[in-house]
């Protein structure tokens, strides 16, 4: 099997560990065991639960108790309509891996995780892209989804909220595009990992499980949870498919964790507490990210919605990999480039993480792009050099 290689993941890979400013994390910030425990206000009773947890295999499918927790952030769920996976990742895969056969037909929408058109193309399916346009608040044009779709469509890919752009499709919006998969029987796979960060109201929109009898959500306890490091997902959805999801996750993840399951069912036992700091932390720095730009005459963005990312677009005469890899040299800030998600003159930004990290990463990006508006193209077009900045300023 052929597969286009991971973009975002291999440019995180290359400099998440080693960058001195990281406005390219998308988890909001990350608690410790000890943090999780003072919130959950029952520590030592944790901390009891885990000296006698067995260091063997789980449950299969996950603990009852944290497919019950997991059931409850959805409207019309039970906890045999949960199946707990390796991360978001993994449920994703699995789910492809269910479903998509060589020559079935998929439509996803552009820009996504990539997992969600590669996949499918490396397993022989005809994958066809619905792009969302800036002009448009990155919003799907449904009228075009419901030309792309057909009777032998198999399967509709979102991102709700949207990775990269933060853009949040409403209820209404995802009734829609139910009715439109309706039609034709097709499943509807929306990547759900940033849900419980809307920057308004309660924090949680609408799922796709709830709204439509094919539809699959999938989440995970890394990015409004803030503990990617449990590597704990999920995915839910009518039993059925389930059943078939279970055949491929045999192949691959015999449990979870024992420790990671409980401490997933702690998190979302206080869930209320965890998830009321992630509000407060995306919405005050999405706040910083928007005086920033509002400074700014050559940086533009469609506003978030939801999620902890954003796609930015900049004036400047350097594709967004060198830009991203000089910014990196010069002042140890690093963004994701918009290539990554096959649209150039972007960065995207992550703003869940440490506050004093956001303002000092993003004064520093605009020093880098006033230097670079300063210093002219030579004869053979290449990029114009440019200073080592003081990464200290």
């Amino acid at each position: 099997m052929q597969i286009r290689e991971f973009a975002v993941e291999q440019w995180m890979n290359e400099y998440e560990e080693t960058c001195r400013y990281n406005l390219a994390e998308t988890c909001v910030s990350s608690l410790t065991t000890g943090e999780l425990l003072d919130l959950s206000g029952r520590r030592e009773q944790v901390l009891s639960e885990l000296e006698t947890t067995p260091l063997t295999y789980g449950p299969i499918p996950g603990s009852p108790r944290l497919r019950t927790l997991v059931a409850e952030l959805y409207r019309n769920q039970r906890p045999d309509n949960v199946l707990i996976t390796h991360g978001a990742i993994g449920a994703n895969a699995l789910v492809h891996a269910a479903l998509v056969e060589p020559g079935d037909h998929v439509v996803t929408v552009v820009p996504t995780y990539q997992q969600h058109y590669s996949i499918p193309a490396s397993y022989g399916a005809r994958v066809d892209h619905l792009p969302l346009q800036e002009e448009h608040g990155w919003q799907p044009e449904l009228d075009e989804l419901d030309r792309l779709v057909t009777p032998k469509t198999r399967l509709i890919t979102i991102n709700n909220p949207n990775n990269p752009t933060g853009a949040l499709i409403d209820a209404e919006g995802l009734s829609r595009i139910a009715d439109i998969a309706r039609r034709s029987g097709a499943w509807v796979l929306c990547d759900e990992v940033y849900r419980g960060v809307d920057q308004a109201g309660d924090g949680f929109t609408a799922s796709i499980a709830d709204l439509y009898e094919r539809g699959i959500s999938t989440g995970s306890m890394s990015k409004p949870f803030s503990l990617a490091g449990l590597r704990l997902g999920w995915i839910v959805a009518p039993n059925d498919l389930l059943k078939e999801v279970a055949t491929h996750r045999d192949y691959t993840t015999i449990s979870v964790g024992r420790v990671d399951d409980l401490l997933a069912c702690v998190a979302l036992e206080c869930r209320d507490t965890i998830l009321a700091r992630s509000q407060r932390i995306t919405r005050t720095n999405l706040a910083i990210v928007d005086e920033w730009i509002s400074s700014r005459d050559d940086v533009t963005y469609v506003k978030p919605l939801s999620g902890t990312t954003a796609l930015l677009r900049y004036d400047a005469p350097v594709g967004s990999y060198e830009l991203c890899t000089r910014l990196l040299e010069h002042s140890g800030v690093m963004f994701t480039p918009g290539a990554a998600f096959d649209i150039e003159n972007t960065v995207r930004i992550g703003f869940a993480d440490d506050a004093n990290t956001l303002r000092t990463g993003l004064h520093l990006f605009g020093q880098f792009l006033d230097q670079l508006s300063h210093t002219p193209l030579n004869n053979d077009h290449e990029s114009p050099a440019i200073q080592p900045i003081n990464s200290r300023s």
